[in-house]
């Protein structure tokens, strides 16, 4: 098997599991699991695994206490903001919705790449984020009578806010990417991000009744912990690191269409009118703000 058809194999793989984790997480929360309980578990498990791989490939660059900041930043928008927002908005709102606004995140990822590192802001990007912000209004504003949700109003800006914050995360991250290996970034802004996580989860997960758990519900909260966390960013990193960020990156584009397929089979969601509107919006603004990305090589 050549380097780039495992490449490409890896980040088609990595967004399945992206994909499949909206349904996955709306299946036990909030009705098993509290969202921050469920946070607690996935920082935890994931954090654990990292510093086991640390024995087995330790990386070659020292970490440089000059970064800190820059990692403490990352671990609280990458990690914190990212996971909290991200688990509570997909709990209240529905899968397909949750999936379809997490694609902002190319789209604000322009904006504030443009604000933090001065890039250049042009009429086709302003258009770009303004069909984006009419798909998301679209999603939000549109009352769905399809799927389980509790606050979908709640839950869509919830959802939405964590894109933004990943889009902060992802543009901050690239010096520190470009200095350490994947892994080497992955596990200290894990370490730094549980900070945050885990105090706040604990109390939830200690008033958690584990007993309600069938082996469906274990099941479902181990694919969560380990394969929609630990896995899917392991596959992002190699993927990276054989074809670049840019053809990685691409394969977002496929996690709304695997969290619908999932959606409509486990949790009855239907795909309408609006919401095909809406995605088209999203779509083409996520298009527009990359377009002069994607006529040059990554």
């Amino acid at each position: 098997m050549s380097q780039s058809y495992k490449a490409y194999t890896a980040a088609l793989v990595a967004n399945l599991i992206f994909g499949s984790s909206y349904a996955a997480v709306k299946f036990i929360t909030p009705g098993f699991i509290h969202p921050f309980a469920l946070n607690f578990v996935r920082v935890a498990v994931t954090l654990s695994l990292f510093w086991i791989l640390f024995l087995f490939k330790p990386g070659k660059v020292k970490f440089d206490r000059k970064d800190l900041p820059r990692f403490l930043i990352c671990g609280l928008t990458g990690i914190v903001i990212n996971q909290l927002f991200f688990i509570k908005g997909v709990s209240l709102t529905t899968v397909i919705h949750s999936s379809l606004l997490s694609l902002g995140s190319p789209i604000f990822i322009t904006i504030i790449a443009a604000w933090l590192l001065k890039e250049g802001f042009t009429i086709l990007k302003a258009i770009g984020l303004a069909c984006g912000v009419g798909g998301a209004s679209i999603l939000i504003l549109m009352k769905d009578q399809s799927g389980a949700a509790s606050n979908m109003v709640l839950g869509d800006i919830l959802v939405l806010t964590n894109a933004i914050s990943y889009a902060f995360y992802l543009v901050l991250v690239r010096p520190l990417m470009a200095k350490y290996s994947g892994i080497q970034v992955l596990r200290w802004i894990f370490t730094l991000g549980a900070v945050g996580i885990l105090p706040i989860g604990l109390p939830y997960m200690l008033s958690t009744n584990w007993n309600s758990f069938d082996i469906a519900h274990w099941t479902v909260l181990a694919y969560v912990a380990v394969f929609s966390t630990f896995v899917a960013y392991l596959l992002t990193v190699q993927s990276i690191q054989l074809i670049g960020s840019s053809a990685t990156g691409a394969f977002i584009y496929t996690q709304p269409v695997f969290a619908a397929i999932f959606a409509m089979i486990f949790t009855g969601e239907y795909f309408t009118f609006y919401k095909l509107v809406a995605a088209i919006l999203i779509f083409t603004g996520v298009y527009l703000v990359n377009a002069k990305k994607l006529t040059k090589p990554a």
